[in-house]
């Protein structure tokens, strides 16, 4: 069954899907893990607000973000920001965005959506007596959130902020619409280039299943840390 499969076309071209694909998938994955909490839990924080319009607003960008298809968001943000960045300033042009940095404001402002909800059933589950002591002590609501809530909150979720890091970064697969060479994109050029598609889209499963795996394997043992810390 395998006899006619060359799987050395893997060992040949390893510094080229670690050197420069997966480096750019774990890139493109902490930066926009990384912006996608903090606006996400800014997005929490308005939600939970109470004051009028702005719970809307963090609502309805939520609601909208998880019912879209990421990859139609993409092709959004690449196709019509440009115009709308030029209709804004006034200029004859469209403003110039480079795919990567459309990937990262992309990546970042989607999964912001999940992470909000995420810290929003962190920041719930904290008692509701630690914000009315910091409060009879005289702290503000963003007092209360930024120094007694948010602190517990990021604990407990911690696990599924990680987890989701790992579904954020199986889907930068998905950049390869905008020809961006990332892991699998690299795999995919690899493949056509040399004519070896079943063995390299074998390797790339088998890599994704392992880091995957791997770091899921990870998260359940900080799962049962912070619970029994707890």
């Amino acid at each position: 069954m395998f006899s006619n499969f060359d799987f050395s076309v893997i060992a040949a071209s390893l510094p080229y899907l670690f050197g420069q694909g997966m480096v750019f998938t774990l890139t493109l994955t902490a930066l926009a893990a990384t912006g996608g909490i903090v606006f996400g839990t800014g997005l929490a924080m308005m939600r939970l607000s109470g004051i009028p319009g702005v719970t809307q607003a963090a609502k309805l960008y939520v609601e909208l973000m998880r019912s879209l298809p990421l990859v139609l968001v993409i092709f959004w943000f690449y196709f019509l920001v440009p115009y709308i960045g030029a209709w804004v300033t006034g200029s004859a042009t469209p403003i110039q965005v480079g795919a990567f940095a459309s990937a990262l404001v992309t990546f970042t402002l989607f999964e912001a959506a999940y992470f909000a909800e995420i810290m929003r059933a962190g920041i719930q589950s904290i008692a509701k007596g630690q914000s009315a002591a910091a409060s009879a002590l005289g702290m503000s609501y963003w007092q209360t959130m930024r120094l007694v809530v948010l602190p517990q909150a990021l604990r407990n979720m911690l696990p599924l902020l990680l987890t989701q890091t790992i579904v954020l970064f199986q889907d930068t697969s998905l950049v390869y619409v905008l020809s961006l060479t990332d892991f699998m994109g690299a795999a995919s050029k690899v493949a056509q280039r040399d004519g070896r598609l079943v063995e390299m889209y074998l390797f790339a499963a088998l890599v994704y299943f392992a880091v995957c795996f791997t770091a899921s394997w990870l998260v359940r043992r900080l799962q049962t840390r912070v619970a029994i810390i707890r």
